[in-house]
């Protein structure tokens, strides 16, 4: 008969097994270095007035760069950056210095273009018989032209392609039939209205309840308009709005009330390309200038708007006897800015996990700092808490992993982009995990925690993996799952989609502070951004573990 005291002792070795394994589970242990005040602590000093905004290649974005990349070293990863292969090194007493041994760092240096500024004019040319006559517009005051880089001139015949559509999933293609190829293509503002009725086929088929399939059929437009060759995108009807010079107050403005509203393209830059590359440019027009453009064609946007149906076939018509001649320059110079890169080797070299997200935001001006917490500070704590998580689980993936901080996505995702165009070889990039804005709750969220998840369609064991962890952890996490065939958004996960390397990526809200000064630290949702990152570790712990290759259903 065992006594009391020998029971006692039984349950408390039993127990302490029971802990002990717990404390040893690697999963267990990652998860435990992934605490509100570790993502609290990286992301009041990213989203700070110290880093100025952090706009691409500004000092403000340099200092969280050397942020970024100390607390990379900190935590034991890799330098997986440009290969330096001359560092001198100061001696004291000495006036001359010596050569360190070259090696890996954790940067990624980018050459951009600098747009220092910028002209250009357009004419609208009718021809009729052997009369000519040429319409000299003003820019700023009957359009407004974004561009830079190399300076371009052309003229070119108008195309109306309605609104501009190719949709595979509705059968609707508005280019069909017409040849764009040296064209400027004038398409109708918007979208039709089924796009808005949340009762028509195609809301429901293209999910539009959510905005970001609607940003991504924008998108799409200037893709599509580019494969097929056109020269420039105007839309009609004009709705050109400048803001008076002579504005004398600018107060109660839920944006800014500097003297200067501010875009994300305060400094205008190109990425380096080893061959010249044009592309679609955007030139948004006056009432009076797009009236002007379909004058005697026939075409009338009211009652295109009131008939338009998806079923109709042949919107596209060309403008007889109208041309737009325009031409644009530059003044450059050279910028430098930065991706931040450390990686985790595996025992596989050969297969390579990119988990990113972008440290830049829009900067400052005017003594206002844009200062970015939500977008897009949060998602790169992400990232760096999940580098710290996996170093705690005390294993090495059998899978490489590198871990990076874009540059350049409010410019076009071009830190992404970069480096997905220079890895060698690109075919061991076999999977990106992208954070964008994963911080702030939806306005009307009172029920839970929401965050939405792009992946690409033909792996849906990324989202049965993603409702494992949500489950099995108790996250308690409500995920919108959005698969498509090749994910495409204003988010860096895009370029690897473009290259056929699967992708998952995480966000959660859009709010009324996006790319506004007042997207702050203190407005963050520490709870529900510490779960999207737990959710993240979680998923990529168990990918980067398996013996198994990442391939597509079957």
């Amino acid at each position: 008969m065992k006594t009391k005291g020998t029971i006692l002792f039984l349950l408390l070795i039993i127990f302490s097994a029971g802990f002990i394994n717990a404390q040893h589970n690697p999963v267990e242990m990652g998860l435990n270095a992934i605490t509100k005040d570790a993502v609290k602590a990286q992301l009041e000093f990213l989203a700070s007035d110290w880093t100025e905004g952090r706009e691409t290649s500004t000092k403000g974005e340099f200092l969280a760069g050397d942020y970024i990349a100390s607390i990379f070293k900190f935590i034991g990863l890799k330098p997986a950056g440009d290969f330096e292969l001359r560092r001198m090194q100061y001696i004291p007493g000495q006036a001359s210095q010596r050569p360190q041994p070259p090696g890996k760092t954790y940067f990624q240096n980018i050459n951009f273009s600098e747009n220092i500024s910028s002209e250009s004019s357009l004419e609208l040319i009718s021809k009729e018989g052997t009369f000519e006559e040429r319409f000299i517009f003003n820019q700023g005051a009957d359009y407004s032209f974004y561009g830079a880089g190399v300076g371009r001139e052309y003229t070119a015949p108008l195309v109306f392609v309605g609104y501009g559509l190719k949709i595979d999933e509705l059968g609707v293609d508005d280019f069909k039939g017409v040849d764009l190829k040296g064209k400027i293509v004038l398409c109708y503002n918007g979208f039709p209205t089924d796009f808005s009725n949340p009762n028509s086929d195609a809301y429901k088929k293209l999910n539009l309840s959510d905005q970001n399939n609607l940003w991504k059929l924008y998108q799409n437009k200037q893709e599509n308009l580019r494969k097929l060759g056109a020269v420039a995108i105007i839309n009609v009807p004009g709705y050109l709005v400048n803001q008076p010079a002579n504005w004398p107050l600018r107060y109660n403005s839920t944006n800014y009330e500097g003297e200067k509203r501010l875009t994300n393209n305060m400094i205008s830059l190109t990425m380096p390309r080893d061959s010249l590359s044009t592309s679609v440019s955007s030139i948004s027009v006056s009432a009076q200038l797009s009236n002007e453009l379909l004058k005697g064609s026939g075409i009338n946007l009211d009652e295109f708007r009131k008939n338009y149906s998806l079923t109709k076939k042949n919107t596209a018509k060309e403008i007889k006897g109208k041309f737009i001649h325009f031409k644009s320059s530059s003044k450059t110079r050279t910028v430098t800015a930065r991706n931040v890169l450390g990686m985790i080797e595996g025992e596989n070299p050969n297969e390579v996990i990119v988990i990113g997200a972008h440290y830049d935001h829009v900067g400052m001006y005017n003594g206002y700092i844009w200062n970015g917490s939500d977008d897009n500070a949060s998602g790169t704590v992400g990232v760096m808490t999940i580098a710290k998580a996996i170093l705690a689980s005390g294993v090495k993936p059998k899978k490489t992993i590198i871990f990076a901080a874009w540059t350049g996505e409010e410019k076009g995702l071009f830190g992404s982009t970069y480096f997905v165009d220079k890895y060698k070889p690109r075919e061991n990039l076999v999977l990106n995990l992208n954070f964008d804005m994963i911080s702030r709750k939806p306005e009307k969220d009172s029920t839970g925690f929401k965050t939405g998840m792009d992946y690409t369609l033909a792996y849906p064991q990324l989202k049965e993996l993603v409702e494992k962890a949500n489950t099995e952890y108790k996250l308690e996490l409500t995920v919108d799952f959005r698969p498509s065939k090749q994910p495409q958004a204003g988010t860096d996960f895009t370029p690897f989609a473009a290259k056929n390397i699967p992708v998952y990526g995480f966000d959660a809200a859009f709010t009324a502070d996006y790319h506004g000064p007042f997207d702050h630290v203190e407005k963050a949702d520490w709870d529900l951004m510490t779960k999207i990152i737990k959710l993240g570790y979680i998923t990529v712990f168990e990918i980067a573990n398996s013996d198994k290759k990442i391939e597509p259903a079957r």
